[in-house]
């Protein structure tokens, strides 16, 4: 089996309000190259009668999705790779800004190798991101 392209091709995030997340994660996506593309409304499709957004690069599509009206897990994590440290202090200013909680400071944290350097948060939902670089 070739897993050259094996990826993540989409992540959905069930959240309790969709207008107050995507309130949130609009600009602090949007921090890190990341935008809002498109928005489903309910019952849109067989399968999902909740209404959706959509989050990814332009010249891509979108493959990180809000979904409405949904139960946040406990310990859930999502990061988000960036390209340069200041990419990651970018993000993590962008998430205070839009009313996230600190986690962790951006910094290098060698427990995980010697170039990871990542800063972290609590989203209003209580879902830590964080943005992380891996070379120096």
């Amino acid at each position: 089996m070739n897993r050259s392209g094996s990826r993540i091709d989409h992540l959905n995030l069930a959240v309790p309000d969709l207008a107050a997340a995507v309130a949130f994660y609009e600009p602090v996506l949007a921090s890190i190259g990341i935008t809002k593309m498109l928005q489903i409304p309910p019952n849109a499709t067989p399968n999902q009668p909740t209404a959706m957004t959509g989050f990814g690069l332009a010249d891509v599509k979108p493959y990180f999705w809000l979904i409405d009206g949904g139960t946040v897990g406990t310990n859930m994590h999502l990061a988000f790779t960036v390209d340069t440290r200041e990419d990651v202090a970018t993000f993590y200013r962008a998430a205070l800004a839009a009313g996230a909680t600190s986690l962790l400071e951006p910094g290098v944290r060698p427990e995980y190798h010697a170039d990871y350097y990542g800063g972290f948060v609590l989203d209003p939902h209580g879902i830590n991101l964080e943005a992380v670089c891996h070379h120096g």
